[in-house]
């Protein structure tokens, strides 16, 4: 069934030829029946290299959620409370594509613009720069570097009012892949969660393998010297010999320091009886914290990445169709899914924000709850 709307605006349309610098509503433009005081407002940056990049914020009345269109829908930092999801990049400035090589430095040019709080990876290939069928695939794709060719607002006229920002993006080349992803990014006024709904579909005539990789990275206040990874775990694997040498401490994060060199795991979730995975990020006190959820089926893998070094301090925590092994490899363990001609993959995930330890010790109850044992740790690297 079609949900009613309160109100739908366009504010980017390749096909109708529409791209608003400036756009703006609000709580007293569009009385809802809540007391938030919600805004939405699009501008455009200018200067250095974010010259052009479309900026869209999303402010429920207690949080405030940053997307950037011109990014491939990647949202550059979440706020409620006073506690921000979202790390110090060096890469200070909102990177506009047109600036980047995505094959430079050996296929690491991704990286020149690497600074959101979450970014999408993906999605014709993800992972580690390489060849694979003699073609060089670049670090982690092509469409977090894609501007968005539709961006609409939709607020729903029923109670509780969600709020969306919904955009297209169109991964095609002559002879390839013809992928489009239609992304959501939602929340209810005044709550502390917010949702990422997408839709990917093969536009194209043949069979298209695929990889999506949801990159949410997350820096201080949550991430500091004795922060904790908690979640509905069956087993997990160092990805090289680096992670292995501390493979016992992976839920646990130590404070920055100098010339540390990244560690990642690869994690195997499991469910609980609706089929969700759920994972819980608190710091050292556990009065803070961030909890998310999402179904395994959609989304059976996730990659923590543990990037303690003082030019750097973040940890990714990454569900994805695969690990961010480069394709050839991901497709030799059966982890490059398949689209048909016309099909459709859809993935959803919420995350939600706790700010006392009440929330917090709550969270992560219900996470050990489902547990039926600990984690099985295999020290052994994962098989390439």
């Amino acid at each position: 069934m079609h949900t009613p709307i309160t109100h739908q605006t366009t504010l980017t349309s390749v096909k109708e030829n529409i791209h608003l610098d400036e756009w703006s509503a609000s709580h007293t433009d569009l009385p809802l029946d809540t007391d938030a005081q919600w805004s939405i407002k699009k501008h455009t940056l200018h200067g250095g290299k974010q010259e052009g990049v479309d900026m869209i914020e999303l402010d429920n009345g207690a949080m405030r959620i940053t997307i950037i269109p011109t990014r491939g829908m990647s949202i550059y930092d979440v706020s409620y409370g006073g506690l921000r999801l979202g790390w110090n990049s060096p890469v200070k400035e909102i990177v506009h594509p047109q600036f980047i090589d995505m094959e430079d430095n050996g296929g690491l040019g991704w990286l020149e613009g690497f600074n959101e709080w979450m970014t999408r990876c993906g999605v014709e290939f993800a992972g580690h720069p390489g060849e694979d069928n003699g073609r060089l695939l670049t670090l982690h794709g092509k469409i977090g570097n894609i501007p968005t060719s539709e961006v609409q607002v939709v607020i729903d006229k029923e109670p509780p009012h969600r709020i969306r920002i919904r955009g297209k993006v169109h991964e095609v080349f002559f002879n390839g892949p013809n992928l489009e992803l239609w992304t959501e990014v939602s929340t209810v006024p005044g709550s502390n969660s917010f949702r990422i709904d997408d839709v990917l579909t093969n536009k194209g005539k043949l069979e298209q393998e695929f990889m999506i990789i949801y990159h949410a990275n997350f820096g201080p206040p949550l991430l500091e010297q004795g922060s904790k990874l908690l979640g509905t775990i069956e087993k997990l694997q160092p990805f090289d010999a680096h992670a292995a040498s501390e493979v016992q401490r992976w839920d646990t994060y130590h404070q920055a320091k100098d010339g540390f060199a990244e560690q990642v795991y690869c994690i195997y979730p499991s469910a609980d009886s609706d089929g969700n995975a759920h994972f819980l990020l608190h710091n050292a006190s556990a009065d803070q914290a961030v909890s998310f959820t999402y179904p395994k089926e959609q989304l059976p893998y996730l990659t923590q990445w543990k990037n303690e070094n003082t030019g750097g301090y973040v940890t990714g925590l990454e569900p994805g169709t695969g690990f961010p092994h480069n394709r050839s490899i991901e497709r030799k363990y059966g982890r490059v899914p398949v689209l048909k001609p016309g099909a459709s993959r859809s993935f959803g995930l919420e995350y939600t924000i706790h700010k006392d330890k009440e929330e917090v010790k709550a969270a992560a109850n219900a996470i050990q709850n489902l547990m039926q044992q600990p984690p099985q740790v295999i020290a052994e690297v994962i098989g390439k």
